[in-house]
């Protein structure tokens, strides 16, 4: 198994904010070591913070792929590894049937690489160089799936029956993310390097606005980005996001809106709040945060 090529250290931060990220010096420091040491990565924090952005820009800083595993409830390991390609056997056996070729040629064979059909893990592990395998919202998953994990991060290998034993090619560089829908077990932590990632804080937000929308008005920036901070303020069943936030200073440059007032507010609410019980909550304090996004001009 070879080993990592090394992200280069003087500048990860730079890498990110060509790219449009802008990576704390905390989250550049444990994405650096992620190269660097070849250890997983959790990354755990509320949604909409920026963690599986963190895994797809590393992925284009190190100018290599992205594998993705999206966990879920009920995922299992025979899903996220391999399957066969069960109609491409049938076929193979209905060829062979029909040229009446005797199984001891080989050719009814249904269990060779070419009807092996790569899940992301496996797919992770395939790879001549190395990739950025990103295990999202692993919190979702089982208990079950999670004690394969510890496994698998500890010895980069699988065992398929019908082939034997599959080792890494290299080992890939691993982002796992949590949104604490259910606590993680101490194994899994102590197999990772470990980061929370919170809400940016208005500075950081209006960088990351001028990143990606650079035709934002300053002015206008400022202010969604202090009327976000606000609202996550708020007790709210959901709290925006960072791509809440950018959705909402397109919107409202779009529209022609230079600042926001109690009715612009109202009228694109729905740009940065998806449930009618937070934007309820909202209405009945759109005064304070038009104030709170004037005083953060």
């Amino acid at each position: 198994m070879t080993s990592h090529p090394d992200l280069p250290l003087p500048d990860v931060q730079g890498a990110f904010r060509e790219r449009g990220y802008v990576a704390s010096g905390p989250l550049s420091t444990a994405l650096t070591l992620v190269t660097a040491l070849g250890r997983p990565l959790l990354l755990e924090g509320p949604a909409g913070v920026g963690k599986t952005e963190a895994a797809k820009t590393l992925s284009l800083a190190l100018g290599t792929r992205l594998i993705r595993l999206q966990c879920y409830e009920g995922l299992d390991a025979q899903s996220a590894l391999y399957e066969w390609n069960y109609p491409r056997q049938l076929l193979r056996l209905r060829q062979s049937e029909l040229r009446g070729t005797a199984q001891s040629n080989g050719e009814t064979d249904l269990y060779g690489p070419e009807f092996l059909l790569r899940r992301p893990l496996l797919e992770a592990i395939s790879q001549p160089v190395a990739p950025v395998l990103l295990i999202d919202e692993v919190d979702r998953a089982d208990d079950a799936f999670e004690a394969f994990l510890l496994e698998l991060l500890a010895e980069w290998q699988i065992s398929i029956p019908e082939l034997g034993t599959v080792s890494a090619v290299t080992r890939p560089h691993v982002i796992l993310t949590s949104n604490r829908a259910r606590e993680l077990s101490d194994a899994l932590r102590r197999r990772c390097l470990y980061l929370w990632v919170d809400y940016p804080s208005p500075e950081e937000e209006l960088q990351i606005i001028h990143s990606r929308l650079p035709h934002v008005r300053e002015a206008l920036a400022r202010q969604v980005g202090a009327a976000v901070s606000y609202l996550r303020g708020l007790p709210l069943s959901k709290a925006p996001g960072v791509a809440e936030t950018l959705d909402w200073a397109e919107a409202l440059t779009l529209l022609h809106q230079d600042a926001l007032t109690p009715q612009v507010v109202q009228d694109t609410l729905g740009c940065v709040l998806k449930l009618r019980e937070d934007q309820q909550l909202v209405g009945l304090n759109v005064q304070a945060l038009v104030g709170a996004a004037m005083r953060g001009m």
